[in-house]
Formats: C-alpha cells, structure tokens, sequence
C-alpha cells in the first residue's frame, strides 16, 4: 500500500475535484431554472423533474468540457454574446411563467391530473427544454474557462485530465438539481388535487417571471 498518492494520481483526483467544485458552485446559486425545475416535480412526477435535472447537468458538462479543452479562447468568443443570450433566455422563461399561470387558470374540463401533456410536461421534453435554456447562458462557460486558466490546465490541455474536470462539474450539477427535484417531488404530494397544482403552478409561475424579469433588468 502506498503512504501517499503518486504524483499521477494527484493530477487525477485534483481534477476531478476542481470538477466538482466549479460544478457545485455554478449549480447552487437559486436562479429561474431551479424554481422551474421545482415547479414541474411539483406539477408532474419525480421523472420529468430529474430529467429537466439532467439537462442543467449536460448543459454544464458541455460548456465545462468546452472551457477545459478551449480554455481563454473561446471564453473571450463567447463574453461579447453572453448578454444578448441571457435576454434572449429571460424573454423565453418569461414566456414559460406566462404559459404555466394561463394553463393552471384556465383547465379543460376533461382534464385530470396528467391530461394534456404539453410543453415541458413529459421528460424527453423537459430535458431538451431545460438543457437548450441553460445553454442560453454562456457566461457559465467564462466561469468554467477562468477557473480552467486558474489551475493552469488551459496552455496544454490533457485530455484524460479535461474529462476528469468535466465529469467532476457534471456529478455536482446533477446531484444538486436532481436533489431541487426531489424537493419538488415532496411539494407536490404534500399539495395533491386541483387547488394544490393550482397553487404550485402560480407560485413558480410568479417567481421565475420575477427572477426573468430582474435578469433583463440587469441585461
């Protein structure tokens, strides 16, 4: 057994972990995603929030591996759009608020608890829902591509090492947002039946609309 870790090993954990802690700290602040993450748990089931979950984890995944292998590059291509995108996000989360409170005010008669499955509301849409929103927010990878220039990586950029940092970022994301809909999951059998899911869908509907609008206000 060795006394302490070789120095290739080192490299391989150091990696990972830089991973997973810049994929923890671009996934914990609360922002529009995670209250529409926690919204369609709440409205739907536990599937179709994990896989909205999923695609705020491949979304970072991607621009974390983009970071790793691009590094100040392709950060300083993307600064000057960051944002126009992030409009071009608030505008559409905007548009969800809108469509979620208009749906939930105005049911079909017919319709029970998983009719008329629209929308966001079944997993494979959700996940390319959420995952084409996130990637709406460049600026994730300027935070991946300074922490990259940060611990050196970027001047020669080893490929085992870059999937290690990418795989790091991406089991932080997911585990943090597949927690957000877990937590969705039990707001929604604590408020089963129609004035439950009425309540639940006002209530995201409101917030992500408050959080779009404050985006566009800082655009």
């Amino acid at each position: 057994m060795w006394s302490r870790l070789d120095p290739p090993r080192l490299v391989v954990t150091g990696a990972f972990l830089a991973g997973l802690v810049a994929g923890y700290g671009v996934a914990i602040p609360v922002g529009a995603i995670a209250v529409l993450i926690l919204g369609l748990s709440a409205r739907t089931s536990f599937r179709v929030g994990a896989a909205a979950a999923l695609g705020v984890a491949t979304a970072d995944g991607l621009y974390a591996a983009v970071a790793a292998l691009g590094g100040a590059a392709l950060a300083a291509v993307v600064a000057p759009v960051a944002g126009p995108l992030r409009a071009v996000a608030a505008v559409v989360l905007l548009a969800i608020a809108v469509l979620t409170a208009w749906r939930a005010l105005r049911p079909r008669p017919d319709d029970g608890p998983r009719a008329g499955v629209r929308g966001l509301d079944s997993p494979g849409r959700a996940f390319a829902g959420v995952l084409a929103l996130t990637l709406l927010n460049p600026a994730t990878v300027v935070y991946f591509a300074a922490l990259v220039l940060g611990r050196g990586d970027a001047a020669d950029p080893d490929p085992w090492v870059a999937a290690l940092f990418v795989l790091g970022a991406f089991v932080a994301s997911a585990s943090w947002q597949l927690l957000i809909a877990g937590g969705g999951t039990l707001v929604g059998r604590a408020l089963v039946g129609p004035r439950g899911r009425l309540l639940t869908a006002l209530a995201s509907s409101t917030i992500i609309a408050a959080l779009a609008l404050a985006t566009l206000l800082h655009t």
